[in-house]
C-alpha cells in the first residue's frame, strides 16, 4: 500500500508522541510504589473521563453521529485497551521495575505486525518486504533483555523468593501484551472504516466510555480498602499516604498518556497501513527504557543501545520496503491494505 508523503510524514510524527506519552505510564508506578495497582488503573482513567468531559462538549455534535455500535465499541476499547491493560502493566512494572516491563511491552510492535498478518489474509502486506524488519526489531529487543534478564538475576538470585515475584511480574506483563495486541487492531479498523470521523472525537469517546467503569471502580476499592484494607491504609483514605502527588500524577496520566497518547494513536492508525503503525507502538518501548533509564540515572549498556539501534533500524526498513513500488505482480496484495 503505497502512503502519501503528507500522510507518512504526519502519521510517524503522531505515533512517535503517542510513543512519547505512554512511556510515561511506566514511571508512575514507581513514583507512587505504596498504591495498589488496582488504585493507579482506576485514579488514572477516572482522570481520564474527567478530562473528557470537557473536551467532548467541543465535539459534542460529532458524538451524536456515533450509532449504539460505535459506544458499545468504545466500551470494550476502554475496558481492555485502558482498565485491564493498565492494572496487568502497573501489577508487573511494581514486581519487576519498568525496563524489564518495558523490554516485554516491546515486543508489541512484532505481535502486532505478525497478527495483523495473519488475521488478514486478502489484504495483508507482502511477507517478503515485511519480515526482515520483523528480524531486525526482535533481535533488538533480544539485545535488551539480555542485559535486563541478567540483572534480574543478579539481584534475585535464580530460583529464590525474590525470582518468584519478577516471575509473576513477567506473566502480568505478557497479560498486558495480550490486551495492548487486541486493543490497537480493533481501533484501526473502526478507524479505517470511519475515515470521515475526527480522531479527537474519538479519543473523547473513549474517555466518557471509560468514565462511569472508573468511578465505579474507583469508589468500590476506595470501600473494601476502608472495610477491610489495613490499619495504615483505612487511616490515609482513599487518596492513600501522598494524596497530592497521586492526583497530580493521575491528572498528568489522564491528559497526556491517555487522552492525548489516544488522540495521536489513532490520527497514526487513521493515516498508515495497519501493520506499519502497529509496529511504531516501537516508540513506546524506547520511551519507556529512557524514562527509567533517566530515573534510575544510569547510562544505558551497550547491550541496550545496541538494542535501540536495532529497533529502530527495524522501523526505518519497514517505513522504505513499505514505500518502495511494487514491481512484480506477484508482491501486489489482491486488495488494498486496511
Amino acid at each position: 500500500m503505497q502512503v502519501s508523503s503528507r500522510n507518512l510524514a504526519l502519521g510517524l510524527l503522531s505515533a512517535l508522541g503517542a510513543g512519547l506519552m505512554w512511556g510515561l505510564v511506566f514511571m508512575c508506578p514507581l513514583l507512587l510504589p505504596d498504591y495498589p495497582a488496582v488504585l493507579q488503573s482506576f485514579g488514572r482513567y477516572l482522570a481520564f473521563g474527567l478530562i473528557a468531559l470537557p473536551l467532548a462538549w467541543m465535539d459534542r455534535h460529532e458524538l451524536r453521529q456515533y450509532t449504539r455500535q460505535d459506544w458499545l465499541l468504545a466500551l470494550e476499547l476502554a475496558l481492555v485497551g485502558n482498565l485491564l491493560y493498565y492494572v496487568f502493566l502497573a501489577s508487573a512494572i511494581q514486581r519487576t521495575g519498568a525496563v524489564l516491563v518495558g523490554v516485554i511491552i516491546g515486543t508489541l510492535p512484532v505481535v502486532i505486525a505478525v497478527a495483523n498478518q495473519l488475521r488478514q489474509p486478502h489484504t495483508r502486506l507482502p511477507w517478503g518486504r515485511l519480515w526482515p524488519s520483523l528480524v531486525l526489531m526482535a533481535a533488538g529487543i533480544a539485545c535488551v533483555n539480555q542485559h535486563e534478564l541478567a540483572l534480574v538475576f543478579a539481584q534475585t538470585g535464580a530460583g529464590g523468593a525474590g525470582a518468584g515475584r519478577y516471575g509473576w511480574g513477567i506473566v502480568l506483563a505478557l497479560a498486558a501484551v495480550v490486551c495492548w495486541t487486541w486493543y490497537p487492531l480493533r481501533n484501526a479498523d473502526w478507524l479505517r472504516t470511519h475515515t470521515q470521523r475526527v480522531p479527537r472525537a474519538w479519543a473523547s469517546a473513549q474517555g466518557l466510555a471509560t468514565l462511569p467503569l472508573a468511578a465505579l471502580g474507583f469508589v468500590g476499592y476506595g470501600l473494601w480498602m476502608l472495610g477491610f484494607g489495613s490499619e495504615a491504609s483505612q487511616a490515609h483514605g482513599f487518596l492513600g499516604p501522598t494524596p497530592w502527588r497521586y492526583v497530580l500524577l493521575m491528572l498528568a496520566l489522564g491528559f497526556c498518556a491517555s487522552w492525548l497518547g489516544t488522540l495521536l494513536w489513532s490520527d497514526a492508525s487513521q493515516r498508515l497501513p495497519t501493520t506499519l503503525v502497529g509496529m511504531l507502538i516501537v516508540f513506546e518501548t524506547l520511551a519507556a527504557v529512557g524514562f527509567a533509564l533517566l530515573l534510575r540515572q544510569q547510562w544505558p549498556s551497550a547491550w541496550t543501545l545496541g538494542g535501540v539501534l536495532l529497533l529502530v533500524g527495524g522501523v526505518v526498513l519497514a517505513v522504505y520496503r513499505m514505500q518502495r513500488p511494487t514491481n512484480r505482480p506477484s508482491e501486489r496484495p489482491a486488495n488494498p491494505v486496511h
